[in-house]
């Protein structure tokens, strides 16, 4: 009995104990708990709710019936369909956009006599190995930093990933050239990359602490890229198992779009694919665009250790209003151009590919408003530029302004529009992020201010996710 006194009496001054240290460190204290619960009144129709929600999904229950009516395919300049292809369970999107822009921009210059469709596979293999080179270099720089230091924390955090933006295309394919799809077809890890990128990362971090005991040790810098060497070379092995080994030379004829052959088949390097498809240089041909609030409009921005940083360029790109870029976009559309472009996906409609805000009226359900702009969403990490599709079409009203905007996406021909997205005007304004657009569409005033010395923003900034 007086054992069990001493315990009720510890309990009794602990819990005493912990409601006095909560009270003092911002917890929630008895008296609080007791003051949010008083608030707390019921009315009929929430509890009305609070039952359907114990059985039944937010969404069905703050879908808009208002805006599940028939969708608006008409687009008054509209650029030439092409095959939509599928990115599976993996994070490219952006490389299955960029492609995109190239390829319908070599069909545009044979007047769609000509259809190409490049490897995803191919170019991948090179993007996971730069990517490997970039943290295994990265761990080198940083090695007299602290395992805490943000900068150790970053390259070890995410070794490699699949994400990128348009930007790794400029770099990869003019480094390693291309090849058509039928030629390096997908495999099985290219497009569930889940699984290997996790074997390529606890490889990675083996590798990390290897040189950075290396350095530690004061061994010579010859010695260190030596074994950095070595270590790439199992990284290019692992992904030559699951991706295939890569293409060095191939035959291809060039064909339609309906896939009969034009003209003679010829022995090509990547390279020289990728010459005779692209033609022009990349970096002089584009530019990209970024509407972010949170920064001064006019200006050039950089992002540090881009995935690309050692074997390629950061991002770079101009900050503009997006009447601006929506100006530019309505230019180059008018002109057949498509372009990359990247979103955040909210109040995103997948089963019948639409975009629109209030598709799901959360505020009316749970009785409360959500009221954070734009730049406010960005700030807190709410909102970012998680998805990369490509833009297609726009219709416009008797005033020329866009009422509405159309994308072609990398999730097959089976979701959406048959492998298309439409968004509202007002939805595009708050979650459009990205646009990379050929120069010649792009004022003179705008493209001048490329030669200014950017502004560095850091790699962990809310919006700089890499598309996936």
């Amino acid at each position: 009995m007086k054992n069990f006194k001493h315990l009720v009496l510890c309990s009794s001054l602990m819990l005493n104990g912990m409601a006095a240290m909560a009270q003092t460190n911002g917890g929630i204290t008895p008296e609080m708990l007791n003051k949010i619960q008083q608030t707390r009144q019921q009315s009929n129709a929430e509890k009305a709710l609070a039952n359907a929600m114990a059985t039944m999904s937010i969404n069905d229950l703050a879908k808009n019936a208002a805006k599940q009516g028939k969708i608006d395919n008409h687009f008054s300049i509209e650029t030439p369909k092409q095959n939509i292809h599928n990115q599976k369970s993996s994070g490219r999107c952006w490389m299955f956009s960029s492609m995109n822009v190239l390829r319908s921009r070599f069909a545009l210059e044979h007047n769609d006599t000509l259809a190409v469709e490049y490897s995803q596979d191919y170019l991948f293999f090179y993007d996971q190995l730069e990517k490997a080179n970039l943290f295994l270099q990265g761990t080198i720089t940083t090695a007299n930093k602290s395992m805490d230091d943000p900068d150790v924390k970053f390259f070890f955090k995410s070794p490699l990933s699949d994400g990128g933006t348009f930007c790794g295309i400029m770099d990869l394919a003019k480094k390693y050239g291309l090849v058509p799809q039928s030629v390096r077809p997908e495999t099985y890890q290219s497009e569930n990359t889940r699984l290997m990128a996790k074997i390529l990362a606890t490889k990675l971090r083996e590798y990390g602490l290897e040189l950075r005991s290396m350095v530690a040790a004061k061994k010579k810098e010859a010695a260190i890229n030596n074994r950095k060497t070595e270590m790439l070379a199992e990284v290019y092995r692992i992904l030559s198992m699951t991706l295939g080994e890569p293409i060095k030379e191939f035959t291809y004829a060039h064909r339609d779009k309906y896939g009969n052959i034009k003209g003679e088949e010829k022995t090509y390097t990547p390279l020289e694919f990728f010459k005779e498809t692209v033609n022009t240089p990349i970096e002089d041909t584009f530019i990209m665009l970024m509407n972010d609030p949170r920064h001064p409009y006019y200006k050039v921005y950089e992002v540090e250790y881009d995935r690309h940083t050692y074997d390629g360029h950061n991002w770079r790109y101009i900050n503009l209003p997006i009447e601006d870029i929506e100006s530019i976009a309505i230019t180059s559309l008018k002109d057949g151009r498509k372009m990359y472009s990247s979103y955040d996906l909210p109040q995103m409609d997948r089963n019948r590919g639409y975009m629109d805000l209030d598709l799901w009226d959360y505020s009316t359900l749970f009785g409360t408003q959500f009221p954070m702009n734009k730049a406010e969403r960005i700030s807190t990490f709410e909102s970012m530029s998680a998805h990369a599709m490509t833009l297609t079409a726009v219709d416009l009203d008797k005033n020329g302004k866009p009422t509405k905007w159309k994308v072609e996406n990398s999730w097959g021909e089976a979701t959406g529009q048959q492998g298309y997205a439409i968004m509202s005007e007002a939805w595009f304004r708050e979650y459009m992020f990205r646009l990379v657009v050929d120069k010649k569409y792009v004022p003179e005033n705008i493209i001048k201010l490329q030669n200014e010395k950017p502004t560095m923003i850091p790699y962990d900034d809310p919006l700089f996710v890499n598309e996936e």
